[in-house]
């Protein structure tokens, strides 16, 4: 099988990582980048940074999850519409990342800096610390596991090869039993080529992937 392409892969952010650029006109923008799988991690996240940093003037944030187009959420949070959250959105967009939070919060420094001001800021804040972080290719995966009968081995282990596949966690009983893990977007062809050379007596079912998407 051909590795995968570019277009089964997206870009997030390896780990958690805080950037405080220089003040603007007094005012602090410190931008916290976590990567994020779920409605809860996300509001795990935002609740850290609130905690972190009680006395904030503002903690605005944008994030994206998935591969959809219409997975993303970005709060202003009081400061003027579209000032704080989409400048956070675009930076996060225009790097082509998903399951990315981006949370930049504000220290008031005395200065209004208006909306442009404010546009500036809090997307530069996060264009900083987004091009400061980890960026990783993730591969989406998928976890098979496969039973089949001894007479069936010579055929499993063709298709296992065909399919650059290594099987995990073997166990020799009554019948043989394993675990895969393969890219999503080859797993259907898996499937169908494993049932096909055993007539479909091998029995395979999906078990939870922790980052499948």
């Amino acid at each position: 099988m051909s590795a995968p392409s570019p277009a089964d892969s997206y870009r997030t952010v390896a780990a958690p990582f805080e950037h405080e650029p220089d003040k603007t006109k007094g005012s602090r923008h410190i931008a916290n980048v976590f990567p994020v799988h779920d409605a809860a991690e996300i509001a795990a996240a935002l609740q850290s940074v609130e905690a972190r940093m009680p006395d904030a003037t503002h903690h605005a944030y944008a994030w994206r999850l998935g591969r959809g187009e219409h997975d993303f959420r970005y709060s202003d949070d009081g400061e003027p519409s579209g000032s704080a959250g989409r400048p956070i959105l675009q930076q996060i967009d225009g790097r082509d990342l998903t399951d990315v939070l981006v949370v930049v919060s504000r220290y008031f420094g005395g200065t209004k800096l208006g909306t442009g001001g404010l546009v500036r800021a809090y997307g530069g804040a996060a264009a900083e610390a987004l091009d400061r972080a980890e960026i990783v290719e993730v591969v989406p995966q998928a976890r098979l596991h496969v039973e089949h009968g001894y007479e069936d081995s010579g055929a499993i282990a063709g298709v296992l090869h065909a399919f650059h596949v290594t099987p995990e966690h073997a166990d020799y009983g009554a019948a043989v039993a394993f675990d895969l893990t393969i890219a999503e977007t080859e797993a259907e062809g898996l499937v169908a080529a494993l049932r096909d050379a055993t007539a479909g007596r091998a029995r395979i079912e999906r078990t939870p992937s922790d980052r499948a998407r």
